[in-house]
């Protein structure tokens, strides 16, 4: 038996390609030998793949660049080979705030803006909104579209970090008052009575880049053609996972106790061809390929919010992080990526 290759993976339906590779045997049948490590947090997934405990992750994009540079510890060793899905996020408000801003009278932005402004003149603080992890495309796309509202995300709102899978339970506890996660779990806030789902992500940057598959750099460099098998499989069950016939068979494989256990009727949603507000896409050509325009677009962000040293080369940042070289070895040309949307209101 083959070394085994450690992957990490939160309980997200983003995941979905990992677990379909290993069921329908893609990973067994290009040899490779895969051992899923389910993480309660993405802290525990970043921290696993600098340690080298951890070989491959399912990971957001903005926690591999802001922990290559160093933003929470030493450098890490970590780079972006793939992209594993689009879309899927969704903001949601508790039922109070929600009733007041999802008016069709006027843009829920403007309308946000003025709940933003009146619940701090109420409560003598600004509303607590949870997001994934600090570095997550959740917090720049949130920040992005409180932003193009007139809204500045540093004073109108206070930002909390609390894991996907308890981001639900803390609306309904009164915690929080919004939040924008991953599916399910905005379905969920929903289907508990938690609260609504004011709008997807996609509606902010459409089809825009979700999770991405990043290796331990180390691992990479010693496993070049193991590291190419593995996107070969993640490539095949990825098209899986776009197929709305499959939809059923995998909200069920993902719903299983010995997987991530995701409640079934939600994950069926959220899957393409579901009745979700936001479904995750898993489509073809751009979806997977680790374009340096998106890095620089998640890393510009980063810098617009004071995140980054405005001297950093971030070129060569995303150069270095973002590596296509695998996928190009797969015969995967760089198909036309979709155009991230312009900064606006808050320079960067």
């Amino acid at each position: 038996m083959s070394q085994p290759i450690r992957i990490g993976l939160l309980r997200l339906v983003d995941s979905a390609p990992v677990l379909v590779a290993q069921e329908k045997g893609l990973f067994a049948q290009l040899g490779l030998n895969v051992e899923v490590s389910i993480e309660p947090s993405w802290s525990n997934l970043a921290d696993k793949l600098t340690y080298g405990m951890l070989d491959a992750a399912v990971m957001l994009p903005p926690l591999v660049l802001a922990a290559a540079m160093g933003l929470r510890g030493p450098p890490a060793k970590m780079v972006v080979v793939m992209g594993i899905s689009q879309g899927g996020n969704t903001i949601v408000l508790g039922n109070r705030a929600a009733d007041r801003v999802a008016s069709p009278e006027q843009p829920s932005g403007r309308m946000v803006l003025e709940w933003l402004r009146s619940y701090r003149r109420a409560n003598g603080r600004p509303p607590r909104f949870a997001v994934v992890h600090h570095f997550s495309t959740h917090n720049l796309l949130l920040r992005y579209w409180l932003a193009a509202a007139g809204a500045d995300p540093e004073r109108h709102i206070e930002t909390v970090v609390i894991p996907p899978e308890q981001i639900a339970g803390a609306l309904a506890a009164g915690r929080i008052e919004g939040f924008c996660a991953g599916a399910p779990w905005g379905d969920v806030a929903r289907a508990e009575g938690a609260g609504r789902i004011l709008l997807g992500s996609s509606s902010v940057w459409p089809s825009h880049p979700e999770k991405c598959l990043a290796l331990a750099e180390p691992w990479l460099d010693e496993n070049p053609d193991t590291a190419r098998l593995l996107v070969r499989a993640l490539l095949h069950a990825r098209e899986l996972c776009g197929w709305p016939d499959e939809t059923r068979s995998i909200a069920a494989l993902l719903a299983r106790k010995d997987g991530l256990a995701l409640p079934e009727e939600a994950t069926r949603a959220a899957l393409p061809g579901g009745e979700a507000v936001e479904t995750v896409m898993f489509q073809p050509g751009s979806a997977a390929y680790p374009s340096a325009a998106h890095a620089l677009w998640f890393l510009r962000q980063m810098r617009r919010w004071g995140w980054l040293d405005s001297r950093a080369d971030l070129d060569a940042v995303a150069r270095r992080v973002y590596r296509p070289e695998v996928l190009d070895a797969e015969g995967v040309p760089p198909f036309p990526v979709a155009a991230p949307p312009p900064c606006n209101n808050v320079a960067e």
